[in-house]
């Protein structure tokens, strides 16, 4: 069964607790560090670890439920869910953090204070009112929840994309401090072999 990153850090681990131990030597542990990052099956991996005592043997992690398909009327509730969060967020910590300092100077003068906070409050949340009825009315809560897919996305690629590069160079394949023009041919590469997806692109505006 192939293996996965997660299965090569953790070897990676075992290894370097190997080596404060005193079980293997910096050239050992090097070796079978690379070979950890290069190994492409559990039984790879296992290789690296059956000599040594305390080492737990790499099982394949059990596969995951697929995640239930959110209904449309779901995912639509979900993204104005996080868009309104994401637009009044400001306006309610503000809120919270002004309604704090009324009510500390409230309970020390002993007197009733006027609600100051809401010369603040108020023309800003009017502002947010309108800006809420516009955005609802021109589908800001999906474009925003493109947006945020998109970035998800972003993120995971460059996670991939870091561990292709810790692999190439534990193989030997990269040198340790590879050039730009040097990780630009070595991606281009892994995407021509389908071992990288292409780079997310940014979902249009009009979609």
């Amino acid at each position: 069964m192939r293996a996965a990153d997660e299965d090569r850090r953790k070897v990676a681990e075992q290894l370097q607790l190997a080596l404060e131990e005193g079980r293997l030597d910096l050239t050992e542990y090097d070796e079978r560090v690379q070979g950890a990052y290069s190994a492409k099956t559990y039984a790879d991996l296992d290789r690296l670890l059956t000599d040594l005592p305390n080492a737990a043997p790499i099982v394949p992690a059990a596969p995951q439920p697929p995640s239930p398909v959110m209904t449309g009327d779901k995912a639509t509730e979900k993204a104005t869910g996080a868009w309104m969060a994401h637009v009044w967020g400001a306006w309610a910590k503000a809120a919270v953090f002004f309604t704090l300092i009324w009510g500390v100077a409230a309970l020390a003068s002993n007197e009733t204070i006027f609600y100051w906070p809401v010369w603040v409050l108020g023309p800003w949340g009017v502002v947010l009112l309108l800006r809420t009825a516009g955005g609802l009315a021109q589908g800001e809560p999906r474009k925003h929840a493109a947006e945020q897919e998109h970035r998800r996305r972003l993120r995971e690629h460059k996670r991939d994309r870091k561990a292709l590069y810790n692999r190439a160079i534990a193989a030997g394949e990269l040198p340790a401090k590879p050039t730009k023009e040097q990780r630009k041919a070595f991606i281009a590469e892994a995407v021509s072999r389908g071992d990288l997806p292409p780079k997310p692109r940014r979902p249009a505006t009009g979609e």
